[in-house]
């Protein structure tokens, strides 16, 4: 990247950030601006930024905003406290997220000439949510605490729970074109994840007994505390790469490790870490803009933009309302968790995984899909986490009283991403 790339970047950052909590107000969202100012100024508008990104390099990117967003966001999920709320977060990601890649994959294999596994694929890479595209759901006090945490704790779990699913399909997917006889690629999964889950949990356990013993001997300075927390998270990442497992499985689950051993001796790593993600997913969705979406505007066919609609709005929303049937949650409540399924860096970066991961004669075409519907995900929850936090805030305020609402039902909060 040039210096004056760089600088404008910079610029770009600051002047964001200036305004950061004005804007937290209105509709524009972070990802909204710098989604916007990557096509502006990318090669698909001004052509002002010479990034030298190619997907390759957005890929490094995104995976160093994902690894460190998957272990810190493993880390918060306290499972004893969880299991006291866990109802509609199980369900949403139990009944809700399985539904979701069925009817995906349908709607899939309706719009694309596509084989089952790529139909499949697809719909699984479009999944997972980021609650980060619109924060005042997750972060609003108007809206009901119940509310705001299952969203949240299906955001930080989901991308987790995909990963090795996605890792399955995208072996079948190439299996239909490759020479490799299935038990190879079953052989392949087998050790991707199973080397992810020995790594993770040795990896993340270990590290945190070591902090924790040495923080309780008063040994560690605080900000070292918070680094080597991080790098414990990286290392499992790298290492489980090593050993031919999936970096991204190890570092969720030692992130769950870690947290069961060493939560309360860390708890300054969540702004730390909160910090660096911020910055890493707001360059994310610049370069996003800038390399890949700026180029895609201009191959839009009628099938992506309507599979981008259909999987933010039927794909989410009837997966969500079966998955929410008998929790005494009313209608408005109901529709606002099956909108708010937001895709975002998860969505991206297993979109990238298609063209380095497998030669797919259709890689370009599920790519391409997968750029629109984050662009549309973009564009359409950040303009409506404000106003619609808002009004659904007020309706709930107006209908509180009545103590037989699911939604009045008190949790106690985790910290949000």
């Amino acid at each position: 990247m040039e210096f004056w790339s760089i600088a404008l970047v910079s610029g770009a950052v600051v002047a964001y950030a200036l305004v950061s909590r004005r804007l937290e107000t209105t509709a524009l969202t972070g990802p909204m601006v710098f989604v916007a100012l990557g096509l502006i100024i990318g090669s698909g508008g001004l052509d002002l930024v010479d990034s030298g990104m190619d997907e390759g390099g957005i890929r490094v990117l995104a995976e160093a905003t994902l690894v460190l967003l998957l272990f810190t966001d493993a880390i918060r999920i306290d499972l004893r406290r969880l299991q006291r709320q866990a109802e509609l977060p199980s369900r949403l990601l139990a009944i809700g997220l399985p539904l979701t890649v069925v009817l995906g994959t349908a709607s899939a294999l309706l719009l694309f000439d596509l084989g089952l596994w790529e139909a499949a694929l697809l719909a699984a890479i479009l999944s997972p949510t980021d609650a980060a595209l619109g924060h005042a759901v997750v972060s609003s006090p108007r809206v009901p605490t119940r509310i705001r945490q299952a969203l949240n704790v299906e955001s930080g779990l989901n991308d987790g729970i995909m990963l090795p699913v996605i890792t399955l399909l995208l072996a079948l997917a190439a299996a239909e074109i490759d020479i490799e006889t299935p038990g190879f690629w079953a052989e392949f999964v087998a050790e991707q994840i199973g080397y992810a889950l020995l790594v993770g949990i040795a990896a993340g356990y270990g590290g945190g007994r070591l902090i924790r013993e040495f923080s309780e001997r008063n040994w560690m300075e605080g900000v070292y505390r918070q680094l080597a927390t991080l790098a414990v998270g990286v290392g499992t990442f790298a290492l489980a790469e090593a050993v031919g497992g999936n970096g991204f499985v190890a570092a969720f689950v030692a992130g769950l490790a870690f947290g069961a051993v060493a939560r309360d001796v860390c708890e300054g790593v969540y702004n730390f870490a909160s910090d660096e993600g911020q910055l890493l997913a707001l360059l994310t969705f610049l370069f996003f803009g800038a390399t890949l979406a700026g180029p895609a505007l201009d191959e839009l066919t009628w099938q992506i933009a309507a599979y981008a609609v259909v999987s933010l709005t039927v794909v989410r929303m009837l997966p969500v309302a079966l998955a929410l049937v008998g929790t005494r949650l009313k209608t408005p409540t109901v529709a606002y968790l099956g909108w708010f399924g937001p895709r975002g860096l998860a969505s991206i970066l297993f979109g990238l995984f298609i063209l380095e991961e497998a030669d797919l004669p259709v890689a370009d075409e599920l790519f391409l899909t997968v750029i629109w519907t984050v662009l549309l995900s973009v564009a359409l929850h950040g303009a409506t986490s404000v106003w619609l936090s808002d009004r659904y805030g007020t309706w709930f305020s107006r209908h509180r009283r009545h103590h037989h609402m699911g939604e009045a039902v008190e949790v106690e909060e985790m910290p949000t991403r």
